[in-house]
């Protein structure tokens, strides 16, 4: 019941799968939490100019990294009477170590120093009531469930040592957004529908599509416009669940500068509708896991986007990437993995994978050039050990091609991780 409770706080999947089991019983206060250490060795160059110059990084030497991708506190209360909350803290990359230092080798002269990059995030920061277990409201700071990262991101819901490349190339991931959120449970079927903050189509970028879209580095978030989310989730077969989602919103012009174009102007009507389609499945038994999305989307008026994106490079101090943004993008993959251990009654599991990932992040509005690296495509295989249920240790060779063969370096590298995602009571 503990964690059927806690689950609420995580991700809309697990809510599909725990919000009609916990009862009166549960505890009223949980607390949670998950993270990830990592190491990793590449074996390609890093240097920006890696694409536009392939020949000169072709024998480049390889570099290592450790990281702390996430590492997060969830906590929850039921309040009672159908009213409960969650939130979800996240520190990424280790957080931000700043500091004011005075230094005597400088005569007592006090410096302000970074110690450490990373970023501190609230994610999830909501209020709900329940009704019943087909009609429930949240409001608040909640995830936006499109596509099958945003909707399992706990690292013990995939098989890779970071989370899976594609969507977290094209979409923001974790999406997470300050809005309003129906939802519920049918029998087999479950669904979820939100009222969002459009996307800023000024941080849309050729790397990375709409990623950086829901990010704001203002005190608030601009909402001049609105956007919907939704998803439908069937769980009619044992182990399986078959998923749809979407969201649909007008991008264009939603920042803390509006401009009112006059009738004569390019952008005079523009609206850059940003729509997202995705379908993703599971599948898991005791022995075997199957995994695998499709995502597509579509940005209206990228080429006038791409035009005004280029041309704010005259604002002084503005956080905008200056570079052209596809008109389309997409990524799919699959995965597959099978429990070594599966013979046994343990609760140890050893699951060896294969992965396959492609995706493109920019697909050229008509009269602009395309970006050809933008395209990858990643061989991944590994394993993944788990001693107890919520610790996996995870291991992985990974061959990323990019572009069209023979035309860039590929890139290959390894990963090791300790990862957990625990729940448990004050």
């Amino acid at each position: 019941m503990l964690s059927a409770a806690l689950m609420l706080l995580v991700s809309p999947s697990a809510v599909a799968q725990n919000a009609d089991t916990v009862s009166s019983k549960a505890p009223r206060l949980t607390i949670g939490g998950y993270g990830e250490a990592v190491y990793s060795r590449h074996f390609y160059s890093d240097n920006v100019f890696r694409y536009s110059y392939a020949s000169r990084y072709k024998d480049a030497p390889s570099y290592g990294r450790v990281d702390l991708p996430h590492a997060v506190i969830m906590l929850g209360y039921d309040f009672g009477h159908g009213w409960s909350m969650g939130t979800e803290v996240e520190f990424e990359h280790g957080g931000i170590e700043a500091a004011v230092e005075m230094e005597t080798e400088e005569t007592g002269e006090f410096e302000h120093e970074i110690e450490r990059g990373g970023e501190v995030a609230l994610e999830q920061f909501w209020v709900q009531k329940s009704f019943n277990p087909w009609l429930n409201i949240r409001a608040g700071h909640i995830v936006v469930p499109v596509g099958m990262t945003n909707n399992g991101h706990l690292p013990t819901q995939f098989f890779t040592v970071y989370r899976p490349e594609g969507e977290n190339t094209i979409m923001p991931c974790t999406w997470h957004e300050t809005g309003v959120s129906l939802w519920g449970k049918v029998g087999h079927w479950r669904y979820e529908a939100q009222l969002l903050p459009a996307l800023n189509s000024n941080l849309f970028n050729d790397a990375g599509w709409v990623h950086n879209g829901s990010a704001s580095p203002y005190e608030f978030r601009p909402a001049n416009g609105l956007a919907g989310a939704a998803r439908l989730d069937w769980t009619g077969i044992k182990g399986l669940r078959l998923s749809l989602s979407g969201y649909v919103g007008r991008c264009f012009n939603n920042d803390i500068r509006t401009t009112i174009y006059p009738a004569t102007s390019r952008y005079y009507g523009a609206t850059g509708i940003v729509a997202i389609g995705a379908f993703d499945f599971a599948y898991k038994s005791k022995a075997f896991i199957a995994r695998g999305n499709f995502d597509y989307g579509s940005l209206g008026d990228a080429g006038l986007i791409s035009t005004l994106n280029k041309n704010q490079t005259t604002m002084n101090g503005n956080p905008y990437p200056h570079t052209t943004v596809g008109e389309h993008a997409w990524d799919a993959s699959c995965e597959a993995g099978v429990n070594l251990l599966g013979w046994s009654h343990s609760s140890r599991k050893l699951w060896l994978f294969g992965r396959y990932d492609h995706y493109d992040s920019f697909i050229p509005a008509s009269g602009f050039m395309d970006v050809a690296w933008a395209e990858k495509q990643i061989l991944t295989a590994g394993l993944n050990y788990y001693p107890i249920p919520e610790v996996a240790v995870k291991a992985e060779y990974s061959l990323r091609g990019v572009g069209k063969p023979g035309t860039y370096n590929n890139e290959p590298y390894i990963a090791l991780g300790v990862t957990w995602a625990g729940y448990f009571k004050h």
